[in-house]
């Protein structure tokens, strides 16, 4: 019966154990999608969203006052 007590105790050690370290690992980033990178860099952000219909298109250069 000691045998039991014992053996349900070192399981839960064990248990507290991994779940620790999983915690640890998703932290500091070790399930990250190390392929998402690459394909990032095909995206096209750099475009400006087209102006909504009845708003006048801003310019992007600046006027001085002279």
């Amino acid at each position: 019966m000691d045998s039991i007590y014992f053996l349900i105790i070192i399981g839960l050690i064990f248990g507290t154990a991994a779940w620790l370290l999983f915690i640890w690992a998703v932290r500091s980033g070790q399930f990250e999608d190390p392929e998402a990178p690459k394909y990032r860099m095909l995206d096209d952000d750099d475009e400006t969203p087209a102006p909504k219909a009845g708003t006048k298109p801003q310019s992007t250069e600046k006027q001085h006052n002279r």
